[in-house]
């Protein structure tokens, strides 16, 4: 049997807490896609470093002697995947399965899942951290840029979801 979830306005007491922590403590917020990124670019290293040394951006994170996974991020990153896996697992919650509506088929719904992941990753990478990132972290500071970034997804994705709606009816 499942545990039941955290009550939602102490996980957002407790969100908060940790956000502002992460700023106190390094000076920064929080985001997923600076790790995931790091990560990418420490494989890339090893498969073409010559691609790397020619990438001003890349240089910054792994040119020379850099190792991209000598971050805080790339443990962070870690460390919420790890967390969420060990509170599923707490909670009785992990189990194999493809959540999707009646009239699409399992190839399809992980097609759809992959193609919307490269899509928000490379969203991520354009606009200069993920929805997580942005949301928290620029949205707690009032950045401007946050705030747009973050009204754009909500309308393009409500905007989107006229079409894919069929998926899940």
């Amino acid at each position: 049997m499942p545990k039941a979830y955290m009550n939602p306005y102490l996980a957002g007491i407790l969100l908060g807490i940790v956000l502002f922590l992460a700023f106190f403590i390094t000076g920064t917020g929080l985001g997923a896609s600076g790790g995931l990124n790091r990560m990418l670019v420490f494989f890339q290293n090893l498969a073409v470093p010559e691609h790397i040394n020619q990438v001003p951006y890349l240089l910054k994170m792994a040119g020379g002697s850099l190792n991209p996974l000598d971050s805080w991020i790339v443990y962070l990153t870690v460390g919420t995947i790890l967390g969420g896996l060990l509170s599923g697992l707490w909670g009785k919650r992990v189990k194999i399965e493809t959540n999707k509506g009646p009239r699409i088929g399992n190839k399809t719904r992980w097609m759809m899942a992959f193609l919307g992941g490269i899509l928000m990753g490379y969203g991520a990478r354009l606009a200069r951290g993920c929805t997580s990132g942005q949301a928290l972290s620029g949205g707690a500071v009032l950045s401007v840029g946050s705030w747009a970034f973050m009204f754009a997804v909500f309308a393009g994705a409500y905007a989107f979801a006229y079409f894919l709606r069929r998926f899940w009816n």
